[in-house]
């Protein structure tokens, strides 16, 4: 026998020890989690596309979303953007040719709209999907601002978004696979 079918063995052998205990994990036994609730699927069926169709109403500033940012982002992202630990948000212009390229909002998100989603959905992340939407909207406000993308004092909302012209816009290219053509 070879190392290759010992190994092979050994791993169906624990795959038929373990199977018992994997399926009673499984169970609701365990009382673990709860089948979504009408409400829940109502606030995460959102689907914001690239030209703001799907941006719920609400608005915010840079002004406002420093507080929000400090608050509830700089302790993964640092208190300017640049640090982390976690992603990097602020610069990088400029950088995406190059041999190291920074990929921050500022400088590889094709969409504002995108982070607005973004935001919304995932951060932040110890509780996602928690901030309410005039923060979301504040928050991306000032992350655009610190890519010096918009201005301190500058309204965010479901018109004005989708014109935020990002570095990268046309950084990307159509996907042409037939398969992926979105259905109506």
């Amino acid at each position: 026998m070879t190392w290759r079918s010992a190994a092979v063995a050994a791993a169906v052998l624990v795959v038929q020890v373990f199977r018992p205990a994997v399926a009673l994990a499984q169970s609701p036994a365990y009382g673990v989690g709860h089948p979504p609730t009408a409400a829940e699927l109502k606030s995460i069926a959102i689907e914001v596309l690239p030209d703001g169709r799907g941006l719920p109403d609400g608005s915010g500033t840079a002004e406002a979303g420093k507080l929000v940012y400090a608050s509830r982002c700089s302790v993964c992202h640092g208190p300017t953007g640049r640090e982390g630990p976690q992603d990097v948000l602020v610069g990088g212009q400029g950088t995406l040719k190059t041999l190291k390229p920074l990929k921050t909002v500022g400088s590889y998100w094709p969409y504002a709209t995108t982070l607005f989603d973004y935001v919304s959905r995932a951060m932040p992340f110890d509780h996602p999907g928690t901030l309410p939407t005039d923060q979301v909207y504040s928050a991306v406000a000032y992350v655009l601002y610190l890519n010096g993308l918009v201005g301190e004092h500058d309204t965010i909302d479901r018109t004005s978004l989708p014109k935020v012209k990002m570095p990268n816009r046309e950084g990307f290219v159509a996907n042409p696979r037939l398969d992926t053509k979105r259905k109506k």
